[in-house]
C-alpha cells in the first residue's frame, strides 16, 4: 500500500512539472528569448529527471503486477522520455510546438491514466 501512494504521489509531482513545462514554452515561445542553460535549464531539467527516474521504476513494477487494462510499461516508458524532453524543450523558443504539445499530451494522458487506477485501487480497499 505504501508503495501505491508513493506511485500516487510522484505521478501527480510529475503532472505538476509537465504543467510547469507547458506554462514555460508558452512564455518563452511568445518572448523568443532562450533560457540560460546552468542556471535555469539544466536545474530544472535535473529535477524532473531525478522524480521521473523513481516515478519510472515504481510506475513499470506496479503495471507489470497488477496488469491493469489499458496501461502497459511500454506507455510507461514513452510517457517517462516525453516528460524528460518536455522539461529540457520548455527553455527554447525554437522547440515545435505540435512536437512539444503531442509529447505534453501523451505524458499527460499516461499520468492522468494511472492517477486513476491508483486512486480506484485505494478506494477499492
Amino acid at each position: 500500500m505504501d508503495n501505491e501512494l508513493e506511485l500516487l504521489q510522484l505521478t501527480e509531482q510529475l503532472v505538476i512539472y509537465v504543467q510547469a513545462s507547458d506554462d514555460k514554452y508558452k512564455r518563452v515561445k511568445d518572448s523568443g528569448e532562450k533560457a540560460d542553460f546552468y542556471n535555469e535549464v539544466k536545474p530544472f531539467a535535473d529535477e524532473v529527471k531525478a522524480i521521473n527516474d523513481r516515478w519510472k521504476k515504481k510506475a513499470v513494477e506496479w503495471v507489470n503486477r497488477l496488469k491493469p487494462k489499458n496501461l502497459y510499461s511500454q506507455q510507461i516508458d514513452s510517457a517517462s522520455e516525453h516528460i524528460e524532453m518536455v522539461s529540457i524543450q520548455a527553455f527554447f523558443p525554437e522547440t515545435s510546438k505540435t512536437r512539444f504539445i503531442n509529447y505534453v499530451n501523451s505524458a499527460m494522458y499516461v499520468l492522468k491514466q494511472l492517477i486513476g487506477l491508483l486512486t480506484e485501487e485505494k478506494r477499492g480497499t
